[in-house]
């Protein structure tokens, strides 16, 4: 698939990008449903192959029976981990009493080692600490939940899915037509390519997902961390936002340890076990199982993440990942934008070893020849 570019049309092609980045960003109610739903498809299409081609099933009875499985899951799913959260902000008084009581505690204590009158001390002013938590305990929450709403559109996306699913044919013959200019066994690459890639990531998704939940829940039941199960595998589930979505699980865990517990040294345990949990993820699990199948380097994740934040929520931190990888797919097989194929790639070790090492060998040979 080629794209020709020339000198003259810069300007043009910079306006058009401004325009379809505002384009996105306004018509994110319409895309995310079709984002997701291709993301559903491409995890449930094995499902359907299954049904078509060992069970003789047809097509509309495949796809659809795909779609019920698929999505009764997701309720149940999305029902436990809103029952778990519901029942932890039921005892958000308790949260705020502690937190207060924690925050007289190490006011006082700056104010006596400062030796702050008590005229001019913070303990003696109406600064409305625990009214403030409890103000906002409620928007809190709803904030936990609105997050997860993307999980929940029921509506769109089912409607989406199936015609995905159904019309792939037709789909696939659409991008024949559309491609013209190409052969059909190149865009047949391009596809197999996509939902190669989407597929391996979202597979390995899944094992890491596994894996990490294991660890957070082994080391927060030695910890004595009450709901641990539910605790270690939310964390893990919230890996769909790489680098920080374990972080940001390990602050509910934190919170009942610093309420439950009699030391603080349990709040640094719970956090310092996510930490190294990320550190072992990250670094080892992550790169073990998906390996180069999802070859995006660790800049354009972080730049993709941050991006697409910035366009579409945490919804955009969902599909940051497979929308990088596909573009690195077309933009690898289009001669003139091959270098940011290569940019999004992972790096050779050749682009990453220090050249003085080789000076020196160089060196070493130089003086041996003398």
């Amino acid at each position: 698939m080629t794209i020709k570019t020339t000198p003259s049309n810069f300007a043009f092609n910079i306006i058009a990008t401004i325009a379809v980045i505002f384009a996105l960003y306004v018509l994110k109610p319409l895309i995310m449903p079709l984002l997701l739903a291709a993301i559903f498809g491409i995890m449930i299409f094995p499902v359907q192959s299954f049904l078509e081609k060992k069970w003789r099933c047809n097509r509309l009875f495949a796809t659809i029976f795909s779609i019920i499985i698929m999505f009764g899951m997701s309720v149940l799913l999305v029902f436990f981990i809103a029952t778990q959260l519901r029942e932890f902000m039921d005892n958000g008084n308790e949260y705020i009493s502690k937190i207060t009581e924690i925050y007289t505690k190490i006011i006082g204590a700056i104010e006596k080692s400062l030796d702050v009158s008590r005229r001019d001390s913070l303990l003696g002013k109406e600064v409305g600490f625990s009214e403030l938590l409890k103000g906002n305990f409620d928007k809190i929450s709803a904030f936990i939940f609105q997050s997860g709403a993307i999980f929940s559109d029921f509506v769109l996306i089912p409607i989406y899915l199936f015609f995905f699913l159904y019309y792939r044919r037709f789909l696939r013959n659409f991008a024949y037509r559309l491609f013209s200019k190409n052969s059909n066994s190149s865009i047949n690459l391009i596809i197999k390519e996509i939902y190669d890639i989407q597929q391996n990531y979202l597979v390995g998704l899944l094992k890491v997902m596994l894996i990490v939940g294991i660890l957070n829940t082994t080391g927060l039941l030695l910890l004595g961390i009450e709901n641990a199960v539910f605790f270690g595998f939310f964390a893990a589930f919230l890996l769909i936002i790489p680098y920080i979505g374990v972080l940001i699980g390990a602050l509910l865990p934190g919170l009942v340890a610093l309420v439950t517990k009699d030391s603080y040294w349990y709040v640094f345990g719970v956090f310092a076990l996510f930490s190294f949990i990320q550190f072992i993820e990250g670094n080892f699990i992550t790169p073990k199982i998906t390996g180069e199948k999802v070859s995006v380097n660790s800049f354009i994740v972080i730049f993709s993440l941050i991006a697409f934040a910035m366009l579409w929520g945490v919804g955009g931190m969902v599909v940051a990942i497979p929308i990088t990888a596909t573009i690195k797919i077309l933009c690898d097989h289009s001669e003139n934008y091959k270098a940011f194929g290569f940019l999004i790639g992972e790096p050779e070790n050749k682009f990453l070893r220090s050249t003085a090492r080789s000076r020196l060998k160089k060196w070493k040979s130089i003086r041996k020849n003398r």
